[in-house]
């Protein structure tokens, strides 16, 4: 192997794949570093019922777009692996499994990045970050608080109900991950206790179509991150729960709660040998169905100002109320044996030595593009629309990264030869 590229990509998921792809296809010399094996993450910080939230169709890697016979459906973990493993044997990008990158750094004599990796060092003109965001499981120093015989884990390590302790399971958090794991438990027989936070949902099929239909229908995968309404602030934002098990459904807690599942607030502290919650529930609930509720009217006006027929739907009624806010619980009492942290991830660039990052350690960019010439990230959620962080906008933003950087390549060919032609000239 050399020791210099035109661009070096750190990251073999799906993101350093599309980039391998598209630069692949403009000729560039190239090579993709990966700590691990391509698709990692889909493989080993999954469960084992995990599947996607959205439509197959909507997986559009750059040259191999969805290629089963189920592009409604939902593909499920181990078929996600096989996608992206069948993807990378399309087109052999240079690949290089288990090799880390420890550093990345702007060198002061060159006008090149270099990376020092587990196999050596390397020098780069241009560098790919398509590491993602997820890196280091967010766990609440709270958790100090329970004792050692109570099993805690990060929704990354769950894996099925049968791995866990036959006692019963508190899964604190109701994001995606959240709500699915104690889906998924309470559906193997598991007494689950959920800690109910402010996450939103969303219908799964409204009016004849799964609502993912008409939100593409109406352009909102569309919308860029500078025409959102909230701006920066929608890359914080909780994704919205909904699952594809079993074909595609709604999560609703409501329900859960109505078949024996036990609903909290958010959890607020913990003391002897009590859980205590915030007085919450009931306005988390409402606020999670309120957010399901304007998706809908925002469909029934696209589809009355299109003047498109669609079936009609009754108005969606809750099916079960908190009568009262249970405030504290005994986790002896409730033999409680495993605590499922659904508390999310926090980014870790502290190996990227390039001044890029804000006070949150959140590089700055403009569609990928950073402040640096040369340094580019990809597949950060909301790096330019929702799909960016996905299957279903990753295409549109490699294409974007590897029009940039043969640009930039072309000027500084270009300038480089108007110093030759300057000589040249000169003699």
């Amino acid at each position: 192997m050399k020791n210099h590229y035109s661009v070096i990509i750190v990251g073999g998921g799906q993101a350093g794949l599309s980039m391998s792809y598209c630069l692949k296809e403009r000729g560039f010399d190239h090579i993709v570093f990966e700590k691990n094996k391509i698709g990692h993450s889909w493989r080993s910080k999954r469960w084992d019922s995990f599947c996607l939230v959205t439509p197959n169709w909507q997986c559009k890697l750059p040259g191999y777009h969805y290629p089963g016979d189920d592009p409604n459906g939902f593909m499920q973990k181990d078929e996600i692996v096989k996608y992206i493993e069948h993807y990378a044997k399309s087109f052999d990008p240079p690949v290089k499994e288990g090799v880390e990158v420890s550093k990345v750094r702007k060198s002061r004599s060159q006008d090149v990045f270099e990376l020092t990796t587990s196999i050596g060092d390397y020098t780069a003109d241009q560098v790919v970050i398509a590491a993602g965001s997820y890196h280091i499981p967010k766990l609440p120093k709270i958790a100090e608080r329970l004792p050692e015989h109570i099993m805690q884990i990060h929704s990354s390590e769950y894996k099925n109900p049968e791995s866990l302790p036959e006692k019963s399971v508190l899964v604190v958090g109701t994001g995606q991950s959240g709500c699915q794991i104690a889906e998924d438990l309470h559906l193997a027989g598991k007494q689950v206790h959920l800690c109910v936070g402010s996450a939103p949902r969303s219908p799964r099929r409204y009016r004849g179509k799964d609502v993912v239909d008409w939100l593409d229908q109406m352009g909102y995968y569309d919308l860029s991150i500078d025409e959102h309404p909230q701006k920066e602030k929608a890359r914080t934002n909780t994704n919205h729960y909904v699952t594809g098990r079993d074909g595609g459904r709604e999560i609703d807690l409501r329900q859960f709660s109505l078949e024996g599942m036990q609903l909290y607030g958010r959890l607020k502290t913990i003391s002897s040998s009590h859980l205590e919650f915030w007085d919450d529930l009931k306005q988390n609930l409402d606020r999670a169905d309120a957010v399901a509720n304007n998706i809908k009217k925002s469909i029934d006006a696209f589809i009355e100002k299109n003047q498109i027929e669609a079936p009609t739907e009754p108005a969606y009624k809750p099916v079960w109320e908190p009568k009262e806010a249970v405030l504290k619980l005994d986790y002896e009492k409730a033999n409680i044996g495993t605590v499922v942290w659904s508390t999310g991830y926090q980014p870790d660039f502290s190996w990227i030595e390039v001044p890029v990052f804000d006070g949150k350690g959140y590089p700055g960019h403009d569609r990928g593009v950073t402040g640096v010439q040369g340094l580019y990230f990809l597949g950060l959620p909301w790096l330019y629309t929702w799909g960016s962080g996905r299957f279903s906008g990753i295409e549109r933003d490699a294409t974007y990264l590897a029009d940039y950087i043969t640009a930039r390549k072309k000027v500084s060919y270009s300038n480089a030869w108007s110093i030759v032609n300057e000589y040249l000239l000169g003699s």
